[in-house]
């Protein structure tokens, strides 16, 4: 085992099973430290020290950083990779000619070969006696001198790219090129390494030229994709869109045995309250839809949504919100099983619509809602007598993971604009995801703006039969009439107690009067009593449930959800978990490609639909704007 100290005094330990691993480790480490350097040396010219410390696992690590140098005469296994670049040397390199460039690249080349017989020696000693390739004292010496070689190209690299700059400052390299012009061996590939192919051990050579590479390696431009030109938002015709039929229930894929010791694996190397956010988590635990398409599910009961603007009077209205609020989560978390859905892609969307029949938005207090088994999926035969209500999601950050959607039904008068930083993290035997932010429904006929939050959501059991359950409490609130609403969803107690249990009061500020209040289950019965003393029970399991209409995946774009996701999706129904999770991996690395490139030109990621505003983000072209 390896332990690494940064500049920061952070320590992470790598495991190492031999000298071969530890020898890749070091490379890694070393590939590393350029980019960063190279990153910030685009970025600022001043003055910059990196350094990284390994030290092989069982040495004293009570010492600082700094102190830790002391260590490396008495420690062969010690390696220390620093860089440095004082004003005074960027000044020095401001001043170099052409020409000395010249001779410093051939002493190079004659350094390179020198080493290059040196590594040869190293290798060429028996596997057993008093001294072997795999002492430590050459090992040591083979990764410093590799490392004192790519740092000089470093430097030459910085001077070449200034001389050019003076030069000519119009040329800019191509993909092909090689800035440094100190040509060395072609390096091996990273399963080369792995698999030992290049003999006992990697030449120090491979990391010599690793130095010297262009700036995006052939890989890369395989996997990068055509950029897609922010051109503004697409229009959405609606007589492509189709009614979805998509089969949402969620069956179990593979042995449990088997995913088991994934977890299991996986919960070894987390903490108690860490960050999930960049942890790759298994394939097999992925749901057949992005997080975007999930937030469009929870409007499968539009009618109830477009009856809170037909209430006659706020305490109406307020009511009707709430009732709707506390029905929609059902439908978005479909079944009991406790699946993720894909993490989208910064840039990705989705869109669809509902076509809802007129005559069944109606004011709830008016009535019962409209009941049917859950399986009856209404569609309108006639559009000029249904309300439409448009859906847009898109991802537009990706650290922290920022989603935005906005809903409207142009006929009612109505919008909903909501952004979302979803945050994971371990909690033991469950992983807890908390909703961060906050949406805005808005009925233009009243002037009326209701702000709500979302509730946390926890997966519970992961080494068992892994479920879902909502929790926390989350607000509804009007300023202009001053009612609100305080929604309680209350998890599990260990003991006892039941599950999916939700409370809610409504109240009247002015007056500090309770309106109505709520208990029930949020995927099951839920019972509101008012403050005449009338009750209401709606079962949410009968409840009306209309399908979304949405574009083929031939009529879609290359950015759209389910387009972007059909090959993770087809395998995973296949119950392929390793195809599945070759195309996830492919996706993810298109993205991390796309983004180191925005980094390197310093240009940041504009969204195509939706524009910050403050802390938040609004729709580009809302309802309340075009009225």
């Amino acid at each position: 085992m390896l332990v690494v100290y940064s500049a920061s005094g952070e320590m992470y330990k790598l495991r190492a099973a031999d000298a071969k691993e530890k020898q890749f480790w070091v490379t890694q480490l070393r590939a590393c430290a350029k980019y960063h350097m190279e990153t910030s040396s685009k970025s600022t010219p001043s003055s910059r020290s990196r350094s990284l410390t390994l030290l092989p696992h069982g040495t004293p690590n009570s010492a600082s950083p700094c102190s830790q140098r002391h260590l490396i005469a008495g420690a062969p296994g010690v390696v220390t990779v620093t860089h440095h670049k004082s004003p005074a040397a960027a000044r020095r390199t401001k001043s170099q000619y052409p020409g000395q460039l010249h001779e410093v690249r051939e002493m190079m080349n004659q350094v390179e070969g020198q080493q290059k017989n040196l590594v040869h020696a190293i290798e060429s000693l028996p596997g057993s006696g008093p001294l072997t390739a795999l002492d430590q004292d050459l090992l040591l010496l083979k990764a410093t001198s590799a490392a004192t070689l790519s740092c000089l190209g470093e430097c030459l690299s910085l001077l070449q790219q200034s001389v050019h700059q003076g030069a000519a400052p119009s040329h800019k390299p191509g993909p092909s090129e090689n800035i440094l012009g100190w040509h060395g061996s072609k390096s091996h590939s990273t399963e080369q390494l792995k698999n030992g192919t290049l003999g006992s051990l990697p030449s120090a050579s491979a990391n010599i030229t690793w130095a010297i590479l262009p700036n995006s390696t052939e890989d890369e431009q395989t996997l990068q994709p055509e950029p897609e030109p922010n051109s503004g938002p697409e229009l959405v015709l609606s007589e492509d869109e189709k009614t979805d039929n998509e089969d949402k229930e969620e069956a179990e894929l593979g042995v449990m045995e088997d995913q088991r010791s994934v977890i299991l694996h996986l919960i070894s190397q987390l903490k108690l309250g860490m960050d999930l956010t960049k942890v790759v988590l298994p394939t097999f635990i992925l749901e057949k839809r992005s997080l975007l398409e999930m937030y469009a599910d929870f409007m499968a009961h539009p009618d109830l949504l477009l009856a809170v603007t037909a209430g006659a009077t706020p305490e109406e209205r307020v009511i009707g919100f709430v009732e709707y609020y506390l029905t929609a989560f059902h439908e978005g978390r479909k079944g009991a099983l406790a699946k993720k859905p894909y993490n989208p892609i910064i840039g990705e969307t989705f869109h669809c619509s509902w076509e809802v029949p007129k005559d069944r938005v109606k004011p709830k207090r008016t009535g019962l809602p409209s009941l049917a088994g859950c399986h009856e999926h209404p569609v309108a035969d006639d559009p000029a007598k249904s309300y439409k209500l448009r859906f847009v999601a898109e991802q537009v950050s990706h650290h922290p993971p920022i989603s935005c959607f906005y809903c409207e039904c142009k006929e009612k008068r109505l919008c909903i604009n909501t952004h979302v930083w979803t945050k994971s993290k371990f909690m033991g035997m469950s992983v807890g995801v908390s909703m961060i932010g906050e949406g805005v429904l808005r009925l233009l006929e009243h002037g009326e703006d209701y702000v709500f939050t979302l509730p946390s959501a926890y997966a519970r059991s992961i080494l068992t039969i892994p479920w879902v359950e909502l929790g926390g409490k989350v607000s509804i609130s009007c300023a202009k009439t001053g009612y609100s609403a305080t929604v309680t969803f209350h998890t599990k107690p260990f003991y006892g107690g039941k599950v999916h249990r939700v409370t809610a009061e409504v109240k009247h500020n002015p007056t500090n009067t309770i309106i109505c209040k709520a208990h029930g289950e949020w995927n099951g019965t839920l019972e509101f009593t008012y403050s005449n003393g009338e009750t209401k029970v709606i079962d949410t399991t009968t409840l009306l449930v209309y399908p979304k209409k949405i574009r083929p995946l031939e009529k879609q774009g290359p950015m759209e959800s389910r387009n972007l996701w059909q090959e993770v999706t087809r395998y995973l129904r296949l119950g392929d978990i390793d195809a599945a999770t070759e195309q996830k991996r492919r996706l993810e690395e298109k993205q991390r490609i796309e983004e180191r490139k925005r980094e390197s030109l310093r240009t940041p990621w504009q969204p195509k639909y939706f524009i910050q505003e403050g802390d938040g983000w609004v729709y580009f072209n809302p309802l309340w704007k075009a009225h």
